[in-house]
């Protein structure tokens, strides 16, 4: 006799395989007959709280292929939302939620996402257990900004790496074939850690050492520095192709890309344009053409450019949330823990979400050279297991062909 039921649900922003998470979590509940139906709230907990929930049962018990197409799929096939659960348990919204986990008969939650999204880990499984309702809370991790405390690497970011790494070995192979001197300077995502940037290191190859130059925000920025840094080599090199995080900043924390005092529902300083602000300080000193790059969106949700491992290990991490659940864990983040680089290596666990939820894991000083413009051999040999192997995608007529996801177009919603 089945148990009960289950509820998942999405946050933040996507990744390319954010979806292999959430189908090994479906088909850890599908296969056991421990517990009941699996439902999925649309758009986060908001989905939870407007009671806006699709029965994954009905739509993935037996359809192994559609859990194979919805593996593959980047973003996100719930939905997403940025939205910070209230710091007090008497406000309305947990109310709200707990009236529907009762309605719906659900004793396990699982929430993917990153940083933010485990703070309402946090709040609910704190709420259940202050309140003593019997609902099991498990985050599952996902970021392409590898920045989530208590494991070695985060769900999503091999992926991204991948894209980073391969658009810039081809951005370096465009700028070649002009003998006119170039600088491209790259934008890339990170707000306070440089994980996403410093992946950019593996488009060098022999012939090939672009990125010149790669900056960080865990070191500071210095405006001046930097066109000491561009001119030694530009005068070496006659394309200079240079990787810059959007959150870099200066020594008294100012982001060089900040144009505006808005923050988000986190806190978060809205960032815009740190490669644009970049490419009008080199253009005032070099008379040559200077371009910027901003690869934003594109980044995040690369499909196409998915690494086979990254995808195996979130659809394990999915897997191992509802073996957790199972075990009578709660108030826990599934994590996996590197144990070799030859052969590469993981095993997997849990860690108490107080150790995870509002934390930030930033790339060691030591893994970044002496002047703050490139980064270490022990940071590429960290890198390079993470972006291995490639993945099949279905295709129609040439393209990706990705499930579906009209359930979350307004007009079909209930």
């Amino acid at each position: 006799m089945a148990g009960k039921n289950c509820l998942v649900a999405q946050s933040g922003g996507p990744t390319a395989a954010i979806n292999a998470s959430l189908a090994g979590i479906i088909e850890g509940v599908l296969q056991t007959e421990e517990l009941g139906i699996i439902y999925g709230a649309l758009n986060g907990i908001q989905g939870v709280i407007r009671d806006d929930l699709l029965n994954l049962t009905e739509i993935f018990a037996g359809e192994e292929e559609k859990l194979n197409q919805l593996k593959v799929t980047p973003a996100m096939y719930l939905g997403s939302c940025r939205y910070r659960l209230p710091q007090e348990y008497t406000h309305s919204d947990y109310e709200k939620i707990f009236s529907i986990f009762e309605k719906y008969d659900i004793g396990y939650v699982f929430y993917i996402g990153g940083n933010d999204s485990m703070d309402t880990v946090l709040k609910l499984s704190g709420y259940a257990k202050e309140y003593h309702v019997p609902v099991q809370v498990i985050g599952v991790p996902k970021t392409i900004d590898n920045d989530l405390a208590g494991m070695d690497h985060t769900p999503g970011f091999g992926s991204a790496a991948k894209y980073i790494a391969t658009s810039m070995r081809e951005i370096s192979y465009d700028t070649a074939i002009y003998n006119t001197r170039s600088i491209v300077i790259v934008e890339i995502m990170g707000r306070n850690a440089g994980w996403l940037t410093a992946s950019a290191a593996l488009a060098r190859t022999e012939c090939n050492i672009a990125p010149q130059l790669i900056y960080l925000p865990e070191v500071d920025f210095s405006e001046e520095q930097f066109v000491k840094d561009v001119t030694y080599y530009a005068d070496r090199d006659e394309h200079v192709l240079i990787a810059v995080s959007e959150g870099i900043h200066d020594a008294e924390g100012n982001y060089i890309s900040a144009q505006t005092a808005q923050v988000d529902q986190f806190g978060h300083t809205m960032l815009s344009g740190a490669g644009k602000c970049l490419e009008g300080l080199i253009t005032k000193h070099f008379g040559c053409k200077v371009r910027s790059v901003e690869l934003n969106v594109l980044q995040r949700g690369a499909g196409h450019c998915t690494s086979a491992t990254d995808l195996e290990e979130s659809m394990e991490l999915g897997r191992q949330a509802v073996a957790a659940a199972l075990a009578g864990k709660t108030g826990e983040m599934v994590i996996l823990t590197r144990t070799g680089n030859a052969p590469y290596a993981v095993e997997y666990g849990t860690c108490p979400i107080v150790l995870v939820a509002n934390q930030e894991k930033k790339i060691p000083r030591e893994w970044i050279n002496a002047a703050g413009n490139d980064v270490t051999e022990e940071l590429v040999t960290y890198l390079k297991p993470l972006v291995q192997g490639t993945v099949t995608q279905p295709s129609e007529d040439g393209i990706p062909d990705y499930i579906a996801v009209d359930h979350l177009h307004p007009a079909n919603r209930r």
